[in-house]
């Protein structure tokens, strides 16, 4: 079994910082991709950064120059700094990370999601 746990998300008011945190615990002999998806009410899930095995980075436009996304490959842990928030960034937050287990393929597996709240 693998297991991704998020922490750090919050209620910020506009301009402020969070760190957003995601452990990944279990049966992992190598992963692949990790990065940070969010869904605001009504809106689909959307990839917000993601980071591979290599440390190439991808993001979505909106939070470029705001936020940065990095991995403790010792820890199996991926961050989120989020820098000049605004209220459109306010979300669920979720982690994702491509996990071998030792057996078959590489498989993605989900966090449970963070609230991130920004006020005006």
């Amino acid at each position: 079994q693998v297991q991704l746990v998020e922490s750090g998300g919050g209620l910020v008011q506009a301009g402020g910082s969070l760190t957003l945190s995601c452990a990944a615990s279990g049966s992992i002999r190598s992963i692949g991709t990790m990065g940070w998806y969010r869904q605001a009410p009504g809106k689909q899930r959307e990839l917000v950064a993601v980071v591979t095995s290599g440390g190439s980075i991808n993001s979505v436009d909106s939070v470029k120059g705001r936020f940065a996304i990095s991995r403790d490959n010792a820890k199996n842990t991926v961050y989120l700094q989020m820098n000049s928030l605004k209220p459109a960034d306010t979300a669920v937050y979720y982690c994702n990370a491509e996990i071998w287990s030792g057996w078959g393929a590489l498989r993605p597996y989900w966090g449970q999601g963070t609230q991130v709240t920004v006020s005006s």
